[in-house]
């Protein structure tokens, strides 16, 4: 092989109360990654697209480039890559679009050496490439985008990560505001104290939740997804979120909450057709609000990145 391309899936991060512990993968959305054999020595970006120019080609500020190159030093590969990414997700979205680029790059490229590490080995280079990216090297958006499924962050240090299971039937929509919001400045609005009653709250739901998905109780998850810690701050930051909030749990929706740091709106349901029916109701929301959404309905992907073609 000379080179190989990679798929790495969009995924919801923190999950309402999993605030940098949870996350899940969706299916379909996602970047694209080649990494080629090169002659030359190291890292080297040579081709972006779908990014409307706004990446940076040096590898040191690129998230493919940061992890590529913390992934060449653990094997102690002297040899050269080349990378072309293509972008499938819109940038400070909160898809994580960041993260499934250095995903993309991390699984082309280990596949293309023959495979030298397992996949949840390369989830720390990954995790370098978010630091650069958003300022925290934080796993619930690289670890399902790695991995698939829904994945709990049990601790940084020393870094302890497991899939939980994914009840059946179990689907997301996506509701995208045409509006960008930078990861940075919506970590900068979290409090850094929080109460111990708020702490207890978010930890009966974090418990709840993960019970939930196990035993595949519905109402479990719904009464679950309630997070007094991080959304009470950041909802103020996205249009609609209130009125939607309010509205999906007519249709039978389990809960809604923010997508990693925003804009998105996540919307977990029971069934495919809850989920279009939530995604309806949040398109008439924004219609009123005059501003234009993507809407994505998706079943929780328990794939993960992959290889889609070699050369």
């Amino acid at each position: 092989m000379k080179k190989v391309t990679a798929f790495a899936p969009a995924t919801v991060a923190n999950v309402s109360c999993g605030f940098d512990i949870l996350g899940f993968a969706v299916e379909e959305m996602g970047d694209k990654v080649t990494v080629s054999l090169a002659d030359e020595p190291g890292v080297r970006v040579v081709r972006i697209e779908g990014d409307g120019g706004r990446l940076p080609y040096e590898v040191d500020k690129n998230t493919c480039g940061v992890a590529l190159k913390a992934f060449l030093a653990a094997i102690d590969y002297k040899g050269g890559l080349e990378v072309e990414l293509y972008k499938g997700l819109p940038l400070g979205s909160g898809m994580g679009s960041s993260a499934a680029s250095s995903v993309a790059a991390l699984e082309a490229a280990n596949q293309l050496l023959g495979n030298p590490l397992d996949k949840k080995a390369l989830l720390p280079f990954a995790m370098k490439a978010e630091g650069v990216a958003c300022g925290a090297e934080h796993a619930d958006n690289v670890a399902p985008s790695l991995l698939g499924g829904f994945v709990l962050i049990r601790s940084y240090h020393p870094l302890d990560v497991t899939k939980l299971h994914v009840p059946k039937g179990l689907y997301c929509a996506l509701v995208h505001p045409h509006l960008e919001l930078n990861t940075a400045d919506s970590r900068s609005v979290l409090r850094q104290q929080v109460p111990l009653k708020d702490a207890i709250t978010q930890s009966g739901n974090i418990a709840g939740l993960v019970a939930g998905l196990y035993q595949e109780d519905m109402g479990l998850i719904s009464r679950s997804l309630q997070d007094v810690i991080a959304e009470p701050s950041r909802s103020v930051l996205i249009p609609g979120f209130d009125e939607i909030k309010s509205a999906i749990k007519e249709v039978g929706a389990l809960g809604v909450g923010i997508s990693g740091s925003g804009p998105t709106t996540f919307i977990l349901a029971p069934s495919r057709e809850v989920a279009e029916r939530a995604s309806e109701i949040c398109q008439e929301v924004f219609d009123k609000i005059g501003l234009e959404v993507d809407l994505y309905v998706s079943a929780v992907n328990t794939k993960g990145t992959y290889v889609i073609n070699k050369a």
